[in-house]
């Protein structure tokens, strides 16, 4: 009896797993990615009246998780090339020029195959200037059980 030869296991067959729950699948890959060296990934933010402004870099080969979203949202992809998995939105190559609507719950990995520059634009109606205040009023991160700090 020939036994096909076993193809490498991808990234995006990790996510792919339908034995278990989307939200598992990312707090597994989380917990793999975590043990990579760390990405730099500049942000800028600016603060518009009524409004808060997010822009980031993501280098070629960076994997980014990103926390959960709140809200809805608009999303530019102003530069680069970038395929997403989530939930809400399958498993996606958006290639800039790109402008799209985040959805309330969108948990997304992100592979970076060009430089990219990704802006988000949010309501800030108290007009607050602390970044990290405004990044902990419009998303959130899962408890992940596979991860030592639980974060």
């Amino acid at each position: 009896m020939e036994v096909a030869p076993t193809q490498p296991v991808t990234w995006l067959d990790f996510l792919a797993t339908e034995s278990v729950s989307f939200d598992e699948r990312l707090d597994r890959w989380e917990a793999f990615v975590a043990n990579l060296p760390p990405q730099e990934c500049p942000l800028k933010h600016t603060f518009p009246e009524g409004m808060y402004v997010r822009e980031i870099f993501m280098p070629a080969g960076s994997v980014i998780t990103s926390r959960i979203h709140k809200f809805d949202n608009p999303f530019f992809i102003t530069r680069g090339k970038v395929t997403v998995v989530s939930e809400n939105e399958g498993c996606v190559t958006y290639t800039a020029p790109y402008s799209g609507i985040t959805k309330p719950g969108t948990r997304r990995v992100l592979l970076i195959h060009e430089d990219t520059v990704w802006t988000t634009v949010h309501l800030n109606l108290d007009n607050k200037t602390d970044h990290e205040e405004l990044l902990n009023d419009l998303t959130y991160v899962r408890q992940n059980q596979y991860l030592p700090c639980h974060s």
